[in-house]
C-alpha cells in the first residue's frame, strides 16, 4: 500500500508540472520510477526499461487531461499538431521498438545527455524573431522524426524539444505549451505500444506487467495526475512561466544527474 501512495503522490506532482509546462511528464518520471523500481528490486536488468515504458504510458493520460484545459483557453494550434505528429510518431515508434535490445546503462546515459541538452536550452532560450513561421510538411516531418526518436529514448511526448522549435518559429509561449501537449498524445500512445511490443517476451519482469509497462505503478500515477494536470494547465494561462521553466530546467539537471550516477 505504501508504494501505491508514493506512486499516487508522484503522479499528482508530475501531473501538475505537466499541465503547467505542456509536457507529458514522462521525462520527469523516468529517474524517479527507475529509483523506485530499483528500491523495490522489481527487475535487476530492466528497471530502466520499465521506468521508460511506464512513464510514457502515464504521459499519454496526463497529456490528454491537460490538453482539454488548454483547448478551453484557445491554447492549441491544431495546424501545427497535424504538421508535426506524423514524423514524431514515426521516430518514437522506431526508438521504442528497439529499446529491448539496448542495455539499461546505455538508455540511462542517453536519457541524461538528452535531458541535459533540453534543460540547457530552457535556461538559454531567447525570444524568436517575430517574422519566423513554421516550415512546410516535409521539413516538419524530418524534424519530427529526429525529435520523436529522441523522445522515445527519454519516454517523453517531445514537448521539451518541439517547444524550442515552435518558439523559434514565432509561436506564442502559451500557444506553444498547449500545442506541445496535444502533439504529445499520439506520440506517447504509439511509443507506449512500442515499449509493450519490445518487452512482450522479456524474462525476469515482475507480475502485472504489459511488456515493459508496470501496471500497478501506471494506475496509481494516472490516479494522481489526471486531477492535477488540469489545475496546472489553468495556471499556465494566468501566470508567467519563464521563472517556472528555469526552475524546471534545474530540476531536470538534478534528475538527469541522478539517473547517470545510478546506472553509470
Amino acid at each position: 500500500m505504501i508504494w501505491l501512495l508514493i506512486y499516487i503522490s508522484t503522479g499528482a506532482l508530475v501531473g501538475f508540472l505537466a499541465g503547467l509546462l505542456g509536457i507529458g511528464g514522462g521525462m520527469t518520471l523516468v529517474p524517479i520510477l527507475a529509483t523506485l523500481f530499483a528500491t523495490q528490486a522489481l527487475s535487476a536488468d530492466h528497471n530502466v526499461h520499465m521506468a521508460l515504458a511506464t512513464a510514457m504510458a502515464s504521459a499519454a493520460f496526463t497529456s490528454s487531461a491537460s490538453v482539454r484545459e488548454h483547448q478551453r483557453h484557445g491554447g492549441v494550434d491544431w495546424t501545427i499538431v497535424k504538421l508535426m505528429v506524423p514524423g514524431m510518431v514515426t521516430g518514437s515508434l522506431l526508438s521504442t521498438l528497439a529499446s529491448g535490445w539496448v542495455s539499461q546503462r546505455t538508455l540511462a546515459i542517453a536519457f541524461a545527455v538528452i535531458v541535459y541538452a533540453a534543460a540547457t536550452q530552457m535556461l538559454l532560450a531567447k525570444k524568436p524573431h517575430a517574422s519566423r513561421t513554421m516550415p512546410g510538411f516535409s521539413a516538419c516531418f524530418g524534424i519530427g522524426i529526429v525529435i520523436g526518436t529522441l523522445s522515445g529514448l527519454v519516454s517523453a511526448g517531445g514537448t521539451f524539444l518541439i517547444m524550442p522549435v515552435m518558439l523559434y518559429c514565432g509561436v506564442a509561449m502559451h500557444k506553444a505549451i498547449g500545442t506541445g501537449a496535444a502533439i504529445g498524445i499520439p506520440v506517447t500512445v504509439i511509443g507506449t505500444l512500442g515499449y509493450i511490443v519490445s518487452g512482450w517476451r522479456m524474462p525476469d519482469l515482475p507480475e502485472y506487467h504489459l511488456g515493459f509497462v508496470y501496471l500497478p505503478a501506471l494506475m496509481a500515477l494516472v490516479a494522481g495526475s489526471i486531477f492535477t494536470a488540469p489545475v496546472g494547465a489553468r495556471l499556465a494561462h494566468r501566470l508567467p512561466v519563464a521563472t517556472l521553466k528555469r526552475i524546471f530546467a534545474i530540476l531536470m539537471f538534478a534528475l538527469a544527474t541522478k539517473m547517470a550516477v545510478l546506472y553509470w
